[in-house]
């Protein structure tokens, strides 16, 4: 007897209360329970089973939830909702008041949801949607404040979503769990095609910075083939996006993820285990505490192309994309102001075949590309690259060095003149490599010239007619052998017996992840004009700390206020934060505590307004006291956070020492 097909419900959630009673509404959590089968349609009351009728989809594939009769959309949940063990889609954009065609960014147009979902005040919930099925669509929805209580190292793995194969019951009688050899039992299949688009992941639908934030935005622990398409995704303690075991053949693309990490896994998008044949691509990626995009360990090969990665490492020194591993292609992403290196390549475990070419990078602290060697596995190669390798003078730089140790090209002279209007550029690198000539901006990679090819004795030529005196020029190699090279000394451009012209320096982009939308025109009136520049503006130079703490006291909130008020009305200026410490502990504990402080002061900044791509947070621990007395009072000034303030545009600051908030122990 042939199998039944299954059928498939078209359920209206009208109610944001979190219970399953038997009244005259649906709930979100009787909606779900519905779909997955634990609760039947004849056990509704009336009322409730006007709610619920069959699919009128033609071909349905899922269940489908929807909020059109929900008047009050924000849903307080009061215990975790059920899994989603069965196909559903729950559609925040069916919601009246949706706006399909305002988005909250020019450059990618996500619209403001509705419909939220988050823990009512004083309840702790790990997971706001637990995704176990395949053919699961996520859209439209504000989802937020997902966390539990714990220490360095969750246990649990924690997030806004979460998306797996099912999780076996914790009464071990029933289903014992699998040897420690073996991850998984055979039965647990990942979740396939799961969709999550037009969602803000990590924030209300006001824009603001929740009381209680997620651990992680999507955790992508056991799926394939998921596609996370057009969602914010910000204020995270952790990463945005992480995987875990198997995420093959999955797709992030036109996301912005920003803000994320400055309590945990600092990275925006994190990624381990089999992640072959993923796509990362046309997101905005900025602001966050770490790298952009950071690989540990994984299986498979992945493409990441056509992002804008800009303003990360706010916390953490790393670069902007992170690569370990073989094949991977880095192409045509923009990469600026990354406090660390544009793309660094592991070399150990043995990482190769990596093609990173057609970025460009802008305002680099450290090498556009960077290939480090297998001995340099210490914290800080692993975050920021070891700097510039040698010429490779033996077999054995090939399994000890990041893409096989390919050489950077070497230009034959450090000026090349220009005459009647062209310029012969010379050089070697590599015998049959291409080599990629850039125009340097902004001390990096930033406008790709030519690409031409070297001969079987690794030499290189060409003759330009569109570059000036004063241009600076650089180049990397590509061999599909062996990868892509670290970049070739700059080279400066010179009009024949002139000296080099200096430049004034390139312009810096404004800290600013997105662009608003403009408003309506005929709804609110232009903006005001900014107020001109005070000839003198006048700031506190720090905020202070009671001992061994690291919260900010009322007075200190006060003193943090005139910088908010400040950095609002100068958008330009950026600010770093430095955390300081008495000398009563460890070296290694007091950098901690000092940045456990000048995280503490980002957070009240940010839950203030400020944008994270605005602020950098350091630690100087004990290595900068103010005095070398050795009494309370002066262990109380010790005890700060102290203001950088950068970008000032013609503004003149001037940083005023206070202690108006000053805490002295024992008084």
């Amino acid at each position: 007897m042939p199998a039944q097909a299954q059928k498939f419900l078209a359920i209206a959630v009208n109610s944001n209360l979190d219970s399953n009673d038997r009244d005259s509404v649906i709930t979100l959590r009787e909606a779900i329970m519905l779909a997955n089968g634990k609760l039947a349609v004849h056990q509704l009351t009336t009322a409730e089973a006007r709610q619920v009728s069959p699919s009128s989809q033609p071909s349905p594939q899922r269940h489908d939830i929807d909020f059109r009769e929900l008047s009050d959309p924000k849903i307080l949940l009061q215990s975790a909702l059920p899994d989603l063990i069965t196909p559903i889609a729950i559609d925040g954009t069916t919601h009246p008041a949706y706006q399909s065609d305002r988005g909250f960014s020019v450059e990618i147009p996500i619209p403001k949801p509705v419909v939220t979902i988050t823990p009512a005040p004083q309840v702790q919930i790990m997971r706001g949607l637990s995704i176990t099925s395949d053919n699961v669509s996520i859209k439209g929805l504000s989802i937020y404040g997902f966390n539990s209580r714990h220490y360095e190292t969750a246990v649990t793995p924690l997030g806004d979503i979460f998306i797996s194969h099912r999780l076996p019951p914790p009464i071990t009688t029933e289903q014992q769990p699998p040897a420690q050899f073996a991850p998984f039992h055979d039965r647990d299949r990942p979740a396939k095609r799961v969709i999550i688009e037009d969602n803000w992941l990590g924030i209300p639908p006001d824009g603001s910075m929740p009381a209680q934030p997620s651990a992680f935005g999507i955790y992508l622990f056991h799926g394939i083939q998921t596609n996370i398409s057009r969602n914010l995704i910000a204020n995270h303690q952790g990463s945005g996006i992480i995987t875990a075991v198997d995420s093959r053949d999955s797709v992030i693309q036109q996301n912005v993820i920003q803000g994320n990490g400055f309590d945990g896994m600092p990275d925006a998008i994190r990624l381990e285990g089999n992640i072959d044949r993923m796509q990362i691509r046309s997101n905005i990626i900025c602001g966050n505490a770490g790298a952009a995009v950071f690989l540990f360990k994984p299986e498979g090969a992945i493409r990441v192309q056509d992002n804008s990665v800009k303003f990360n490492s706010r916390f953490y020194r790393r670069s902007a994309i992170h690569l370990m591993g073989r094949g991977h292609i880095v192409s045509d992403n923009r990469i600026s102001n990354q406090t660390g290196s544009g793309v660094t390549v592991e070399g150990f475990p043995g990482s190769d075949r990596n093609i990173i070419r057609q970025n460009q990078f802008q305002f680099i602290e450290g090498l556009d590309i960077d290939l480090i060697h297998r001995r340099n596995v210490g914290e800080r190669d692993f975050r920021v690259g070891d700097g510039r390798n040698p010429k490779r003078d033996s077999y054995y730089r090939r399994v000890d060095t990041g893409n096989a140790a390919i050489n950077s090209p070497e230009f034959l002279a450090n000026v090349f003149n220009r005459i009647d209007g062209k310029v012969g550029i010379d050089g070697i690198a590599d015998p049959h490599t291409e080599v990629d000539i850039y125009r340097v901006k902004g001390k990096g990679l930033a406008e790709l010239l030519i690409t031409i090819k070297t001969n079987a004795e690794g030499k290189f030529s060409h003759r330009f007619d569109n570059l000036q005196a004063g241009d600076t020029l650089s180049a990397i190699a590509t061999d599909p052998e062996f990868g892509t090279s670290e970049p070739a000394h700059h080279v400066r451009i010179a009009e024949l017996n002139q000296p080099v012209p200096v430049m004034p320096p390139d312009p810096r982009l404004s800290p600013q992840c997105t662009t608003p939308p403009p408003p309506p025109v005929d709804i609110e009136p232009p903006p005001p004009p900014p107020p001109p520049a005070p000839p003198t503006l006048q700031l506190p130079r720090q905020v202070h700390f009671a001992l061994d703490e690291d919260f900010i006291s009322k007075a200190s909130a006060k003193v943090l206020d005139k910088i908010v008020m400040a950095l609002k009305t100068y958008p330009s200026i950026t600010l770093e934060l430095i955390g300081h410490t008495d000398p009563r502990a460890t070296d290694a504990y007091n950098i901690e505590l000092g940045l456990r402080r000048s995280r503490s002061v980002s957070r009240y900044l940010r839950s203030q307004g400020v944008a994270p791509e605005r602020i950098v947070v350091r630690s100087q621990g004990e290595s900068q006291r103010l005095t070398n007395q050795s009494d309370v009072i002066n262990y109380a000034r010790d005890r700060r956070v102290e203001f950088f303030l950068f970008n000032t545009q013609g503004i003149e600051i001037q940083l005023i020492d206070q202690q108006e908030d000053i805490q002295i122990e024992g008084r």
